[in-house]
């Protein structure tokens, strides 16, 4: 095929990938990114794929081609973690991740020959690390983001404990999942690629529930059981490595042990602190300034340079330091009370407590609403006259005014949304 051909079906499989809340924005760097993962048909078939989980059958009516025939590609795309496979009522269901938190990640978390993965690394590195408009369009847009922070558990207080609910607790979420598995950490292994890699542990990138299944089968990640799964994790806190983590209460799929030099999660923070990229824990630091000796210890451990070095002020003292927290900038996650010296920091509970969704249904429809493509998330086949009508009306809402689609979002996070994703389970 010619290169306009070539083009435009990488450009379909792009404003496929931004039909979903969390998108990419086109550049060439992610033109060069997905064809590297996607062959030209590949990826024009992947682009007439629905957002929601879909069979084979499905597929095949959308490619207008046998089962057996989709049945291959499906099985291809899968065994290259470029689609996640499921099981439901002994039928394989599948489903196109978003490229982060997805296939993006899932190229890097295992070595492999397929691919060349220090090309694909520095071409990751450019797209999120250099150009930045996909991280910041990923973790600045809207008020609900991808994940949010687990609380750095071995810190808490006895009295801490009583107001830590069970799913803000990374240790909750490895002993109930229903799979879990470890593979290689994609940031870490992208940076090493790139020659920026620090020495925290690398095999220790943790999946659960459905994703979790899916790359076991595929030799993506490899099945842990509870105590191996908890081992891991008090090795991620020897290392202070932060647990970011799904923003969801229920069915977590997945548990990022974080750096603040390779990970991209943190680097966010960092870069787009203003924005809040991140949700933090229902905690926050508070320092003993009197007994306070500057040692600047939580100062090196915290990974979003939340924690400051400033003077003292002792009369006889004048280079005397002490620590100073920006109450802005702070996760809440617990490492600066691990480190201190003398424990003259404790966590105390925020004065509001962060709101969590219920699960992937709930963060994605609430994020549709919030970045304005609800009508893309709900109406994903609109072939019928009625989908297109009601795709319409919602294109009209979310083009109201700002205050306006405020206040509807408000009333659908509060009101209704949690209670009607209640009873469709039932």
């Amino acid at each position: 095929m010619g290169h306009t051909t070539i083009k435009s079906s990488y450009s379909r499989l792009v404003d496929r990938l931004n039909r979903y809340p969390e998108g990419a924005p086109p550049s060439e760097l992610l033109f060069k990114i997905l064809k590297m993962l996607f062959s030209e048909k590949e990826a024009e078939l992947v682009s007439l794929l629905p957002i929601k989980p879909f069979t084979t059958k499905k597929a095949s009516r959308i490619w207008q081609m046998d089962l057996v025939s989709t049945q291959k590609v499906l099985d291809e795309l899968a065994g290259r973690a470029i689609l996640v496979d499921l099981d439901q009522n002994g039928e394989s269901v599948y489903a196109l991740p978003p490229p982060m938190a997805g296939f993006f990640e899932f190229s890097l978390m295992r070595v492999r020959d397929d691919v060349d993965q220090k090309i694909l690394s520095e071409l990751f590195y450019q797209y999120l690390n250099v150009e930045e408009d996909f991280i910041r369009d990923l973790f600045t847009r809207g008020e609900t983001h991808l994940g949010r922070t687990f609380v750095h558990e071995p810190t808490l207080s006895n009295e801490n404990a009583l107001h830590v609910l069970d799913y803000e607790r990374a240790t909750y979420v490895v002993k109930t999942a229903f799979h879990r598995a470890i593979s290689m950490c994609y940031c870490r292994h992208k940076m090493h690629h790139v020659g920026k890699a620090c020495d925290a542990p690398m095999d220790i990138c943790m999946t659960f529930n459905t994703t979790a299944s899916s790359l076991i089968k595929h030799g993506f990640a490899r099945l842990v059981d509870v105590t191996e799964g908890l081992d891991l994790l008090q090795l991620a806190y020897d290392n202070n490595l932060v647990q970011f983590g799904e923003n969801v209460k229920q069915e977590v799929n997945f548990i990022c042990n974080c750096c603040g030099c390779c990970c991209e999660a943190m680097i966010a923070a960092r870069r787009f602190a203003v924005f809040n990229p991140i949700h933090t824990t229902n905690f926050i630091p508070e320092i003993d300034n009197k007994n306070c000796i500057g040692c600047g210890k939580c100062v090196i451990a915290c990974p979003v340079e939340a924690m400051a070095l400033i003077s003292a002020n002792h009369p006889d003292k004048p280079k005397m330091k002490k620590s100073n927290l920006n109450e802005d900038l702070c996760l809440g996650c617990g490492l600066c009370v691990r480190v201190c010296m003398n424990d003259n920091i404790r966590l105390k509970s925020r004065p509001t407590r962060v709101i969590t969704p219920l699960n992937t249904t709930h963060r994605a429809v609430v994020m549709a609403i919030e970045r304005g493509n609800l009508q893309n998330l709900i109406f994903d086949n609109q072939v019928l006259w009625s989908h297109r009508a009601l795709a319409g009306v919602l294109g009209v809402i979310l083009k109201l005014p700002p205050f306006k689609q405020a206040l509807a979002n408000q009333q659908v996070k509060s009101r209704y949304l949690e209670t009607m994703i209640i009873h469709v389970q039932r």
